[in-house]
C-alpha cells in the first residue's frame, strides 16, 4: 500500500445486502492496521474514510487503483 501513496483509487465498498457504495479519492496514509483514503469533495460529504486492511482481506471492499486501469488500456 505505501507504494500507491498519493496514487488516485475507487474503493468500491459493500453497504448491505446487494448494495454497493464506490468513493472516489486519493490515498493519503497507512498504518499498521488502517488506510486513510481522502475523497473527492464534488461526490461525498466528509473528505476523508479509513478501512482495516482486514476489509480488503475479508472481501468487504475493493482497490481499483486508476494507474492499473490505464496501464491495462494501454496494453
Amino acid at each position: 500500500m505505501d507504494s500507491h501513496l498519493g496514487d488516485t483509487l475507487t474503493v468500491v465498498a459493500q453497504a448491505g445486502r446487494k448494495k454497493i457504495t464506490k468513493r472516489h479519492g486519493v490515498l493519503k496514509e497507512t498504518f499498521p492496521a488502517v488506510f486513510v483514503v481522502d475523497l473527492d469533495q464534488d461526490k461525498n460529504n466528509f473528505e476523508h474514510v479509513s478501512y482495516s486492511y482486514t476489509d480488503l482481506l475479508t472481501k468487504n471492499i475493493e482497490l481499483e487503483f486508476d494507474d492499473e486501469e490505464a496501464e491495462e488500456a494501454e496494453a
